[in-house]
């Protein structure tokens, strides 16, 4: 491609960009013009910062344009103008860097004023390179482009990611959270004391009960975003899971920019404070989400995120027994010659019928004494507990109660002063003339105690009086 100044290949690329989904040869007639009116009907941002509109016809004029001449024919003609820089310096440069990849422009520009006495800016360099294709990282390898990408909508994708946090109870806590990526809202979240799918699911359930149903869940390869569970709960609610490749964490960018604030506006305060359990943990997070975070302004956007999200609102949300099918977790099994069927242990009878047949045991993953049955995408009922020796799924841990409040009531100081007033009001009516072979005293054996008779020993029959 020719070399045309940065600001009209940036008009290129907005015009690209407007009409890349419509121009889209896969795209029928019909779907194509459904796109553009709606590419028409929004504002746009141009390169120079300024909110536009582009016309119907102007965008088809743009697809025609691309299709007979590529990405070139968007760009604006540059003004033609002989160029300042000899030829020859030209194709020195690019042998330079074919010779050696590792060189930046600015080598490639001291080593021609060391051999000629005089070169080009690094910039006609930068753009000579850019034309030849050969703007390479120092092994040789062209250089990743990423792109910037924001869902044009809320609730058209959810982000998640878990980060480590600090000790809570004595134990390691870990935030599971889900940022919308267009508005930035968090529509679910969760502390929990283990990196794994179940408080992934409770942080996901959330949202899905407050926020709705996202179209696309976007997370990574650790072991609780690729769980079965999890991959069930989005197929029964119609939502794409997409995993990010290994080694390719592109698109997260906006999660963990929200864990750094985490940590520099909400942990900062948590570390000047004891939190002795989970519930207060997530009661004071959500205090911070909802009040502080979801209200402030953010810096890219310019919205709150709350306020953002809520524009493109309202969303379906769905109902109890939806959800409820959606956390239901299954396995696969094939039912034996006795009309059995064994999960983690727990034996069930089926019905006879399906003797043979691999069916779906559905259950809640913190009730293994009870199963529903399915073939075939049908319920064929619940199975009989025949033998019961697990009640929970080894993977679902239920998170370690808070220590019970202390109610602040010592039972045996109450004792001891009920004992001490009963004293106090019986000591005036005694007659120690009429105690025969006891005494009420004070005294310093070791046996005795404070305020009790004092009982005589083997060794002596007789009572020492009170040297007072």
């Amino acid at each position: 491609m020719q070399d045309v100044p940065d600001r009209d290949r940036d008009v290129g690329l907005f015009r690209y960009s407007l009409i890349r989904e419509a121009a889209d040869p896969s795209v029928s007639p019909a779907d194509r013009g459904v796109l553009v009116r709606a590419v028409a009907a929004r504002e746009h941002t141009d390169p120079t910062g300024a909110r536009v509109r582009v016309g119907r016809s102007t965008l088809d004029r743009w697809i025609r344009e691309w299709r007979a001449g590529g990405f070139e024919a968007l760009v604006p003609t540059p003004r033609v103008s002989e160029p300042s820089t000899p030829a020859g310096v030209l194709e020195l440069a690019v042998k330079l860097k074919r010779e050696t990849p590792g060189r930046t422009a600015a080598q490639v520009t001291a080593i021609i004023a060391a051999v000629d006495g005089t070169a080009p800016s690094e910039r006609t360099i930068q753009r000579l390179f850019a034309r030849h294709g050969l703007n390479t990282r120092p092994d040789g390898t062209p250089p990743a482009a990423f792109g910037r990408f924001e869902a044009a909508v809320a609730n058209d994708r959810w982000t998640g990611d878990a980060l480590h946090g600090p000790l809570v109870g004595g134990h390691k806590a870990y935030l599971f959270a889900f940022i919308d990526d267009h508005s930035r809202a968090i529509p679910g979240y969760r502390w929990g004391h283990s990196e794994d799918t179940v408080r992934l699911e409770a942080a996901l359930r959330h949202g899905l009960a407050s926020r709705g149903i996202p179209r696309t869940v976007y997370v990574d390869n650790g072991s609780a975003f690729v769980a079965a569970p999890l991959l069930r709960a989005c197929a029964v609610l119609g939502i794409r899971l997409i995993h990010s490749r290994p080694g390719r964490p592109e698109g997260r960018g906006k999660i963990e920019r929200f864990f750094r604030t985490v940590r520099d506006q909400f942990l900062v305060e948590i570390g000047s404070r004891e939190i002795t359990d989970l519930v207060e943990m997530n009661r004071l997070f959500a205090g911070w989400v909802e009040t502080a975070y979801h209200r402030r302004v953010h810096s890219e956007t310019k919205q709150a995120p709350l306020d953002r999200f809520i524009a493109d609102g309202p969303f379906p949300i769905p109902t109890p027994t939806q959800l409820h099918e959606a956390f239901l977790w299954s396995e696969r099994r094939t039912v034996t010659k006795t009309a059995t069927v064994s999960v983690h242990g727990n034996v069930f009878e089926v019905d006879a019928a399906l003797v043979g047949c691999k069916v779906e045991c559905v259950f809640d993953p913190f009730d293994l004494t009870a199963i529903e049955v399915r073939y075939q995408n049908r319920p064929m009922g619940p199975g009989v507990a025949h033998r019961i020796g697990r009640h929970t799924h080894p993977m679902a841990k239920p998170e370690q109660a808070p220590a019970p409040a202390a109610t602040g009531i010592d039972y045996l100081a109450l004792l001891a002063d009920r004992h001490a007033i009963e004293l106090a009001a019986l000591a005036p009516s005694i007659d120690y003339t009429a105690l025969a072979d006891t005494a009420l005293v004070e005294t310093t054996d070791p046996d005795q105690c404070r305020g009790q008779l004092h009982i005589p020993t083997t060794e002596s029959s007789t009572i020492e009086s009170d040297p007072r």
